[in-house]
């Protein structure tokens, strides 16, 4: 499609050649080519649609290849990726191969750091100010972070750090209200004060600049009235948190006023010291489906623009949905159990649930530490929380885990959602290290069900635990696998799926059974008789079951949708070591990488994880060992 300015637009420069009244223009084509390409591609669509006009600001008042931009989280960069030489890529946004969803510098030189999950935006910009400092050099670091990022408790170390060390930066703070789901807490309160209240700038610019101007006396009265202006400050609002700080605080300004917006950078630009700009936008700006429901357009799938309807059918349930309603069901016969979240209650299954039992249900923002450790204090005091957290933004909280939940015994579960491979968002949000650093702590037990049924017998079980439990479980569907009559789940038990022959035994973790299952069927018909056990538990394995199939067969394989190295596969084969069992046995894990972006379908074959790929590798093992029979006879 044409667009009459977009398309000439190669380079941040070409933005500075722009009249305002075509800059105007620039945004709407913009938001045309966002909504797009992002309806054919999915991706992150609301939050960027509310960042046009602050984007363009900055790479007109800034040299975004001198001066550093970070973008917090980073799903918001896409207005920087579009006019920075990426415009053409984004037919390929977030596809295996493609462009990424998020800032990554080996795609291009306007991109300074790499971020993925929130609250490290200003940790970063403040490192690289520092260095800048070092370095004697004078271009500006700028770093841009959400409200709902801001909750973080890594966001407030920086800015407590940032105002201490009196370095030249700026933090612009995206203030649309909202995170992935609305904002709560003290910290979102706050921000509505300083929202209502924007006279309280004008006031702190005039009585600075009024008793300057006084005669003889005006400049040393600026600093002798410092009790007055924060008089004044109080009175407009309460606590002035980022001043405290250390910061210059300024705002908050209309966050698609792009003349504004380019006047207030330019001043902020030229002023010493860190620096907070407060700027005001609307989430979805500019597409009313957006707009009136941000949550639903926060990340989408492929979707209709006139309807945003998903342009693929409804799947079945979700393994999110299912651990949601089974927290109902437990909820309704058993007082103590209450559920927390950091930030994720419509993701992680708990929207029903907060409405259900309001009283029950916690939403604490971006802080996995924090959601951790508050549910230890719950579990002191007699009560069953369960805390689903993506596996990606659980590894925030390892030290919480074993400090102040395991190491006590507590009973709290931490429902490990999109562990494996997630696909489009990449490397920062694949789930791929739980396993790994679970495994290792005292007193944890540790499941991955193969299906939707079994976790829900997996969360039914962990209420009569008394101690930590973790579950591990992936994105997407749930659909069982075998439907037959679930079994109860025991402590340290697995199951047989498939009973098939003396040849192969494969041992296949959590979903991981799907794949296992068409794996035996195929190589059934190849000849070579293979058996899958569904383990159930990462720890405490079943040795039992483990060590009887083990000695049946030629062949042993491991299959998981984890990291090789710490993985579930490692587990059995120091299990088969330990009984000096030494047969051929072949972990099909992932390899020692950071996995890019792409659908889960293409990175399975890629790494070799799809069911065609794992026949092809049994069935040239098998091969190979016949022939060498063959030889040896």
């Amino acid at each position: 499609m044409m667009y009459k300015f977009l398309n000439q637009i190669n380079s941040p420069q070409d933005i500075k050649k722009l009249k305002e009244s075509e800059i105007e223009l620039l945004t709407k084509e913009i938001r045309k080519f966002l909504i797009d390409s992002v309806s054919k591609t999915g991706g992150h669509l609301a939050s960027n649609l509310g960042v046009v006009e602050l984007t363009l600001a900055m790479h007109t008042v800034f040299d975004s290849l001198q001066d550093k931009f970070i973008w917090d989280v980073g799903h918001q960069s896409y207005i920087h990726k579009m006019i920075t030489g990426r415009r053409d890529d984004f037919k390929s946004l977030r596809q295996y191969k493609g462009l990424s969803g998020f800032p990554k510098r080996k795609e291009s030189f306007h991109d300074h750091f790499d971020t993925g999950h929130s609250s490290t935006s200003i940790s970063a910009a403040l490192g690289m100010a520092t260095a800048r400092d070092l370095k004697r050099e004078k271009h500006s670091i700028v770093a841009v972070i959400g409200d709902g990022a801001l909750t973080g408790g890594m966001a407030f170390e920086a800015l407590n750090h940032a105002g201490q060390s009196k370095s030249n930066l700026l933090v612009i703070l995206n203030d649309n209200e909202m995170s992935i789901s609305e904002n709560v807490g003290g910290l979102s309160n706050y921000l509505n004060k300083i929202r209502t209240t924007p006279i309280y700038s004008r006031v702190k610019v005039d009585m600075q600049n009024i008793i300057s101007n006084i005669p003889a006396i005006g400049k040393s009265m600026v600093k002798t009235a410092e009790k007055a202006k924060d008089a004044i400050k109080y009175f407009f609002v309460p606590g002035v948190l980022f001043e405290e700080l250390g910061f210059t605080y300024i705002g908050p300004i209309d966050g698609h006023n792009y003349s504004m917006l380019c006047k207030t950078l330019k001043q902020c630009k030229n002023l010493s010291g860190p620096v907070l700009l407060h700027v005001l936008t609307k989430k979805g700006k500019g597409y009313s489906l957006a707009e009136e429901y941000p949550h639903d357009f926060h990340g989408v799938s492929p979707f209709k623009v006139d309807s945003g309807k998903p342009v693929s059918s409804p799947q079945k349930l979700s393994y999110s949905e299912i651990a949601g309603k089974t927290l109902l069901e437990i909820a309704e016969k058993d007082e103590r159990v209450v559920t927390i979240t950091a930030a994720m209650p419509a993701g992680t299954g708990l929207t029903d649930f907060a409405k259900r039992y309001p009283k029950r249900f916690f939403d604490v923002g971006i802080a996995e530490q924090h959601a951790v450790t508050f549910a230890a204090g719950i579990a002191v005091e007699g009560y069953k929380p369960f805390i689903p957290l993506y596996s990606t933004f659980l590894q925030r909280a390892f030290d919480q885990v074993i400090h102040d939940v395991c190491i006590q015994n507590l009973p709290v579960t931490i429902l490990v959602d999109r562990a494996g491979l997630v696909g489009n968002d990449g490397e920062t949000h694949h789930g791929t290290f739980d396993i790994a650093f679970l495994s290792c702590i005292p007193n944890l037990t540790f499941l991955s069900p193969k299906d939707g049924d079994e976790l829900r017998q997996m969360i039914l079980y962990a209420t009569k635990v008394n101690g930590p439990v973790a579950i591990r479980y992936p994105r997407g569907s749930g659909e069982t696998i075998n439907p037959h009559k679930q079994e109860e789940i025991v402590t340290g038990k697995g199951e047989v799926i498939y009973e098939g022959g003396k040849d192969v035994v494969i041992f296949a973790l959590g979903h991981m059974n799907s794949v296992g299952l068409q794996v035996c069927k195929n190589l059934k018909e190849n000849g070579i008789q293979a058996t899958l056990i569904n383990p159930r538990f990462i720890k405490p394995l079943d040795e039992h079951l483990i060590l009887q199939y083990a000695n049946k067969c030629k062949r042993i394989y491991t299959l998981e949708d984890h990291m090789k190295i710490g993985g579930f596969g490692t587990q059995v084969l120091s299990l088969l070591n330990e009984n000096h069992i030494n047969k051929e046995t072949r972990i099909i894990a992932l390899p020692d990488i950071f996995i890019e972006h792409g659908s889960v379908e293409n990175l399975h074959s890629f790494y070799g994880l799809s069911v065609e790929k794992i026949t092809e590798e049994i069935t040239t093992d098998f091969k190979c060992l016949r022939d060498k029979v063959v030889i040896n006879r």
